[in-house]
């Protein structure tokens, strides 16, 4: 089965949300809201990054979403304020839209997500805690068809085109359809190129990216499985679905995810995308045990703990380390 306006509209839909984003952080994230740990900008361009998605998507395609945001908040008198900025902010992209069909936008990815049928999974800002930094986040989009993920979509605002020079140009999305393999291109450039994981099969110089924050992703249990494998390089350590990109494009040969609480149950949402655009990258995606990810099940992965992904042919090297120290 083609894809090709599901591909079209997503690519639209996630190219005018990272605008959104972009125009949000640019003139809402101060260093005197930095300095209040004012959450509120991430807040005005997750809703916003939302509606967008949302409205776009409803233009083309008529199937349900699974998103992260609820426009509750935003409908009493104390989200006033807020929404205004929400509104004042999807404008940018959407000026016809009124105060209601932004809110109605938001609400619409309300889907419970499940076995059969169409839907997509949509994480509008990925990576919050980046996002205030001004460092990495995505806007991640999956369509999921009978519980497969069959096309992805990651939009990356500051990621550098290059990570080994910080200071050159930034800003790429990734698309990804089933059969299809991976495909780059810069947020203000429409020209698209093929992108392939690495082909270096040694694990000792394998390079591995995991998550800034320790809260999503246990450092010292990294740490001890870099050390069995031999990996001497010291971890890349990105927020968001960017470290997707980064194996998928070949920055990194290893993504480790690994769980720090035994309840947490990961969202299909934070993996979906980047699952199919590592996957059609040459790369292969499972939970910490060599499971596959079953995005099936509904709003999360709660059949599956933690999430490793790799250049492929290393990868079940580096699952028994994972399970050695993880002890599993």
């Amino acid at each position: 089965m083609s894809h090709e306006l599901e591909r079209r509209a997503a690519v639209q839909a996630v190219l005018a949300a990272s605008r959104l984003c972009r125009s949000v952080q640019a003139n809402l994230v101060t260093a005197d809201s930095l300095a209040k740990k004012d959450r509120s900008p991430v807040t005005v361009a997750d809703f916003g990054a939302q509606a967008v998605v949302s409205t776009l998507l409803g233009r083309a395609v008529d199937d349900p979403i699974v998103g992260e945001e609820s426009a509750e908040a935003l409908r009493t008198d104390d989200g006033a304020e807020l929404r205004a900025r929400v509104v004042q902010h999807v404008h940018t992209e959407l000026p016809e839209l009124d105060g209601d069909a932004i809110l109605d936008a938001i609400d619409r990815c309300n889907h419970a997500g499940g076995p059969t049928g169409r839907h997509w999974a949509l994480d509008p800002i990925d990576g919050t805690k980046g996002f205030l930094r001004g460092d990495q986040y995505a806007v991640a989009l999956g369509l999921i068809e009978d519980g497969e993920v069959v096309l992805g979509v990651l939009g990356c605002p500051n990621l550098p085109h290059d990570l080994a020079d910080p200071d050159g140009p930034r800003g790429a999305l990734f698309v990804a359809v089933q059969g299809e393999g991976a495909y780059t291109r810069g947020l203000d450039d429409d020209t698209e190129r093929p992108i392939r994981v690495t082909d270096d099969t040694s694990v000792r110089d394998a390079s591995f990216v995991e998550s800034v924050e320790s809260g999503h992703s246990s450092h010292g249990h990294s740490a001890q499985i870099a050390g069995l494998l031999g990996v001497e390089a010291p971890p890349v350590r990105i927020d968001s679905q960017c470290k997707y990109a980064a194996v998928a494009r070949g920055d990194a040969a290893i993504y480790l995810r690994l769980p720090t609480r035994k309840d947490y149950e990961e969202k299909i949402w934070d993996h979906a995308a980047g699952w199919r655009v590592v996957t059609e990258a040459g790369g292969r995606v499972t939970d910490v045990r060599g499971a596959d990810l079953d995005f099936s099940i509904g709003r999360t992965l709660r059949d599956n703990k933690g999430v490793v992904a790799t250049s492929g042919p290393i990868h079940d090297r580096v699952i028994a380390a994972v399970r050695e120290v993880l002890g599993i």
